[in-house]
C-alpha cells in the first residue's frame, strides 16, 4: 500500500489529457498544478490565445494546430520551457510569445523565457517566436522649478523663479530569452 501511495505521489506532477481546444477570439490559461503536460491534440483557433503558466517546464503535444493570428503566450520564469510537438500546423500570423516582464520603480525588468522548441513535422509558411527581454524601468521625474516673487508696488522688481531638478535615468532592460529550435 505504501509503494502505491509513493507511486501516486511521484506521478502527480505529470498531467495528461486527450485534447484541448481554445475557441476563436478567446483566451485560456492552463492551470499551474503540474510541471509537465502531455496532450494528444492542441488546437488554438483563429485570434485565440493559450497562456502557459510559469510553473510549466515541459509540454508534449502529439498534434498542434494554431489558427490565423493565434498565440501561445508563455509566462516569464527562471527555468527553461521544453515544447515538443510531433506534428505542428501553423497558420499565417500565429506565434509563440515568451517575452520578459517590464521593470517598474520597485522591480527590475525580467528576461524573456528560455525555450527549447522541437517541432518534428512542421506545416507553416513562417515560424514566429518572440522572446524579447522586458523593458527597463522608467527614470524618476524631475522636480518643478520654484515660482519667483512678485515686484513691489512702485519701484519693485520681480525675481526669477528657481530651476527645477533633472529627472533620473531609466534602468536597463532585461536580456531576451534563448531559443533552441530543432
Amino acid at each position: 500500500m505504501r509503494k502505491l501511495m509513493l507511486l501516486a505521489a511521484l506521478a502527480t506532477p505529470l498531467a495528461q489529457a486527450e485534447s484541448l481546444e481554445v475557441a476563436a477570439h478567446s483566451m485560456l490559461r492552463l492551470p499551474n498544478k503540474s510541471a509537465s503536460v502531455h496532450l494528444e491534440q492542441l488546437r488554438v483557433a483563429d485570434s485565440a490565445t493559450l497562456l502557459l503558466p510559469a510553473s510549466l517546464t515541459e509540454l508534449k503535444i502529439d498534434r498542434l494546430e494554431l489558427g490565423r493570428d493565434a498565440r501561445i503566450a508563455i509566462a516569464p520564469a527562471e527555468h527553461e520551457l521544453n515544447i515538443v510537438a510531433a506534428h505542428a500546423a501553423l497558420a499565417e500570423g500565429s506565434e509563440f510569445s515568451a517575452p520578459g516582464a517590464p521593470g517598474t520603480y520597485e522591480r527590475a525588468a525580467r528576461p524573456g523565457r528560455n525555450l527549447d522548441l522541437r517541432l518534428e513535422a512542421l506545416e507553416a509558411e513562417r515560424l514566429a517566436i518572440d522572446a524579447r527581454g522586458g523593458a527597463g524601468a522608467p527614470g524618476y521625474f524631475g522636480l518643478d522649478g520654484a515660482n519667483g516673487t512678485p515686484g513691489g508696488c512702485t519701484w519693485g522688481q520681480a525675481s526669477r523663479g528657481a530651476n527645477g531638478d533633472d529627472g533620473g535615468n531609466g534602468h536597463d532592460g532585461a536580456a531576451g530569452g534563448r531559443i533552441r529550435l530543432s
